[in-house]
């Protein structure tokens, strides 16, 4: 079973993901420059929505993190340990795996994706061998166990984030989750350059004999209607998440509710970007995907008088309608799809909004997902 969301999102003026030099990240498609917003950007706001919003529990979430000492040393503190031998414990614990390594015995080699109920089984572990990972003389052998012991609690823990967005352990194969969910960059459906925001600060002390701006310079942005795709694959999800079933439908309605809602926070205090979808379309297939990117492959154009948004989604409407006449639709179990604006959503499941849309999925999906 795969479950599929097609958004337009037209953006005001905005920077909203940046590149090395603080543009805006573009591309070409089509033979022609388009704004851009990277599926690492997309996936970060999604994740910040689900714990923001609370849309799952806390423990049922993971954290991406080089500081794994740190972070086991302070909910070693909150238990009564001193600091100095909770930051020994901890370092003891990791470097006894032998597989995951630090450098200058603080940080990891590289950024590990843990549950939360991964990271608590390891402080359990720890607090469980506390005189072992304290001795100024370990046993050898009784750090292999312990280090195995920590190597098999790293099983996933049931982080609804880490099932849908996977995770590589470069030392730790076996400890790979394969992503169960794909998150294309969002592209603009219409040709974009980038603008100049020349902007100056007044010195609020400065006397009235000076004259001049204390601070000046420029700031670079955009604005774009944006096609926005992404998947998931329920039966992977249902895997990475154990077989609950329970959980793998919860996580399908709180990602669609996060990848709807979520905005990239990239310069929003000098923007205000906020502007949510203006068209949303969800399908629940037997198997396939289909990206409708190509749509867009000929810049919308509208003219003088029309509308980006408008022409945009009639657009994706066609493209779908030519995909269903090209390959047919008997996989496809359920397509609804709503807008904001006026657009015939010809063969669509038109619906009157988010709600209708997550429940017209759910009961397509409730025997699989």
């Amino acid at each position: 079973m795969i479950i599929e969301l097609h958004i337009l999102q037209n953006f005001a003026p905005s920077n909203l993901n940046r590149d090395d030099t603080n543009s805006p990240k573009e591309c070409e498609f089509g033979g022609y420059r388009r704004a851009r917003v990277s599926s690492q950007c997309i996936k970060r706001s999604i994740r910040e929505y689900f714990k923001n919003k609370e849309l799952v529990p806390l423990d049922e979430l993971a954290k991406r993190t080089n500081g794994l000492v740190k972070e086991l040393t302070g909910r070693l503190v909150k238990v009564g340990k001193l600091e100095a031998d909770a930051k020994q414990a901890s370092i003891n614990a990791i470097t006894a795996t032998d597989k995951l390594k630090l450098k200058d015995k603080e940080k990891t080699e590289y950024l590990l994706f843990l549950g939360e109920k991964e990271i608590r089984a390891v402080v359990d572990i720890i607090l469980s061998n506390w005189s072992q990972l304290t001795a100024k003389s370990p046993d050898k052998k009784q750090d292999e166990a312990i280090g195995k012991s920590i190597l098999e609690a790293l099983n996933g823990g049931k982080a609804i984030d880490l099932a849908l967005f996977g995770r590589m352990l470069a030392d730790l194969p076996g400890k790979n989750v394969d992503a169960a969910s794909q998150v294309a960059h969002a592209i603009s459906t219409h040709k974009v350059g980038v603008e100049f925001d020349f902007y100056t600060a007044v010195d609020d002390l400065q006397t009235e004999a000076e004259t001049g701006a204390g601070m000046m310079g420029t700031i670079e942005f955009n604005s774009a209607c944006f096609y926005r795709y992404a998947n998931i694959n329920c039966a992977q999800l249902k895997k990475n998440l154990g077989g609950d079933q329970t959980l793998t439908q919860q996580s399908v309605e709180a990602f669609i509710r996060a990848a709807v809602h979520a905005i990239p926070s990239g310069k929003q205090n000098s923007f205000a970007a906020q502007n949510p979808p203006s068209f949303v379309f969800a399908v629940a297939r037997k198997s396939g995907a289909w990206s409708l990117a190509n749509a867009f492959a000929k810049p919308v154009w509208v003219g003088e008088n029309g509308d980006l948004i408008e022409q945009s989604t009639k657009e994706l409407v066609d493209y779908w309608s030519k995909l269903g006449k090209a390959y047919g639709d008997k996989d496809i179990l359920t397509k609804p799809a709503y807008t904001l604006g006026v657009t015939d959503l010809k063969s669509l499941d038109a619906v009157d909004g988010l709600e209708q849309l997550i429940s017209k999925i759910n009961q397509a999906t409730a025997a699989d997902c």
